[in-house]
This record gives C-alpha cells, sequence and structure tokens, in this order.
C-alpha cells in the first residue's frame, strides 16, 4: 500500500466531515472523531489539512459549488419558456447531485452558532435569488415583480428545508404543477411536464405520476 493509502486523502477526510457535519452538527467534526472513523491516526489528517478551521472552509466551498453553484447553473439553462425555466430550477429538489437539502440544513444551522457562517449564507441567499430574479426577467418581468417572483420560489424552498418537511415522492410529484402554476402565473403544458418528469425518471412511476397534476390538465393521460 502507498503512503497515501495509509493516511486516506483528502476527499476521504472531507466527505466524512461532511456525513459528521449533517449528522451531527458542526461540533461533530472533529479530527480525532474522524480519525477514528476512518481507523486511521490523527497525525494523517494533517498531511491533507493545516487545522480543522481549513477543514470547515473546505466544507463551506463544497456547500458553495454544490448547493449554489449548481441553482445558478439551473436558474441560467436553456428553456423555451418561463415554466420550463422554472422547472430547471426544480430539478434541484428533486436530485440531491444538483442540491443537497440536508447539507444546506447543516450549515444553516451552524450560521445561527457563527457570525461568520451566517455571512456566508446571506451571501448564497443573495447570489440565488438575484439568479432568479435575472430568470424572471428573461422572460419579460421588471425587476420589482421579477424579485417577488424570485423570492418566493426560494424562501418556499428554504422553508421546506428548514421546518425539515417529509413529504415523499408522489406527494411532491402531486403538487409540483400547481407550484408551477403559482410561480408563473401559466398553466403548465403537459409535454413540458413529461419532459422534467422523465428526466428524473418519473414517468415509469404510474401511480405517482397519474396521481399528479398529469390528470389535471387538457389532454393529460
Amino acid at each position: 500500500m502507498n503512503e497515501t493509502g495509509w493516511r486516506g486523502s483528502p476527499e476521504v477526510w472531507l466527505e466524512t466531515a461532511y456525513a459528521s457535519l449533517v449528522e451531527g452538527g458542526v461540533e461533530a467534526v472533529r479530527i480525532q472523531p474522524l480519525a477514528r472513523k476512518l481507523k486511521l491516526s490523527r497525525t494523517s489528517f494533517y498531511w491533507f489539512f493545516k487545522d480543522r478551521e481549513q477543514l470547515l472552509d473546505a466544507l463551506v466551498d463544497r456547500w458553495r459549488a454544490k448547493n449554489t453553484d449548481n441553482l445558478v447553473a439551473r436558474s441560467r439553462a436553456y428553456a423555451e419558456t418561463l415554466v420550463e425555466a422554472v422547472l430547471n430550477v426544480f430539478d434541484c429538489w428533486l436530485d440531491r447531485e444538483l442540491f443537497d437539502s440536508q447539507f444546506e440544513f447543516a450549515i444553516r444551522s451552524w450560521a445561527l452558532q457563527s457570525p461568520e457562517i451566517a455571512v456566508e449564507v446571506r451571501r448564497a441567499d443573495e447570489a440565488r435569488i438575484a439568479a432568479l430574479a435575472e430568470m424572471f426577467m428573461r422572460f419579460g418581468l421588471e425587476p420589482l415583480p421579477a424579485d417577488v417572483h424570485a423570492r418566493t420560489i426560494y424562501l418556499v424552498q428554504i422553508g421546506y428545508i428548514s421546518m425539515k418537511s417529509d413529504e415523499d415522492i408522489s406527494t411532491r410529484v402531486r403538487r409540483i404543477p400547481d407550484y408551477v402554476a403559482i410561480y408563473t402565473g401559466q398553466t403548465p403544458e403537459t409535454r413540458e411536464l413529461d419532459r422534467f418528469f422523465a428526466r428524473h425518471n418519473l414517468l415509469a412511476d404510474a401511480p405517482a405520476v397519474e396521481s399528479a397534476g398529469m390528470r389535471v390538465l387538457p389532454g393529460a393521460r
């Protein structure tokens, strides 16, 4: 086994720190407990990170890239209609690879204890809301109503996360068309919903989809 194998890797330490943060909060992210989980020596940690603060900074960087950068990217993804643009953003709520709600909750909980992390969260909120507002402006809304629409989408989702709302996939799918209609003022067309559900492999889940908003749309199956 090579030297790196004996000590782990930056990714292994960071992944274990992430799991500890999500499970137990920032106080659980300590070098010795992480080393025990990995069955590595405490000194192995220092091959990859200067100290605990550098590890915590790496966690914040990971959260920023995962949740903020992906949400902003989805708000800018190509869409023919405003409904499709909003459904692009909704990808984040159904795909943990795009937006990690548990990570979001853990960071926001940490922010209650740390003024520095609270600043990071405020910056993220501002960037996300600005990106959503820009999305609405691309489809003709003036800045103020675009900002209000953006806040409506964003604050509802953050409310879901903060309340740790336990919503099964069937219920979530059933509510999506009405959420989109409220956020955009437009009734989503069947083809728009079809594309959205298909990329999340939900069209194969007949009970979930057939009980969803599909049935309230003209021509829906």
